[in-house]
């Protein structure tokens, strides 16, 4: 049998890491990136699993914000790819933050792209002219 003095000590041990852990966890939280690092699109194909740390990564393609969003006057402009490109079934027009934009004129006379050709045309357009990442449809959608 352990002696109650082993005990008191274990038991002690078990509170005080229990109390500094709860502690750390409330001083320090995680804090949330600026830039969404991976997103999960559902749509009728399969969900699409699109990561942008593979993309921004120096490590890996290396590109910029603006090699794949629309260019703006800064980086405060970022809107999601929906605000403008709406889902099936829905007529796409251009965000307010796309007619402030000073080229706004071009902007109005331009038939926005439905989200799903806008995606398509942009991901496997890049894919194919730098011969990196998937083109082929299962290899981005996965059926479920």
């Amino acid at each position: 049998m352990i002696p109650k003095q082993k005990m008191k000590l274990v038991y002690g041990l078990v509170i005080y890491f229990l109390v500094v852990g709860v502690l750390c966890y409330a001083a320090f939280p995680v804090s949330a990136p600026e830039e969404p690092m991976r997103i999960m699109y559902s749509v009728a194909a399969g969900k699409v699993f699109f990561d942008h740390y593979t993309h921004t990564s120096e490590s890996a393609y290396g590109l910029s914000c603006w090699d794949c969003h629309h260019p703006a006057n800064d980086e405060t402009a970022l809107v999601a790819c929906g605000s403008c490109h709406k889902s099936d079934g829905e007529e796409p027009q251009p965000s307010q933050e796309c007619l402030d934009c000073p080229d706004s004129n071009e902007i109005e006379e331009t038939q926005v792209l439905k989200r799903a050709d806008a995606f398509h045309d942009q991901c496997i357009g890049c894919h194919q002219e730098f011969d990196a990442g998937p083109v082929e449809c299962a290899a981005c959608h996965v059926i479920r």
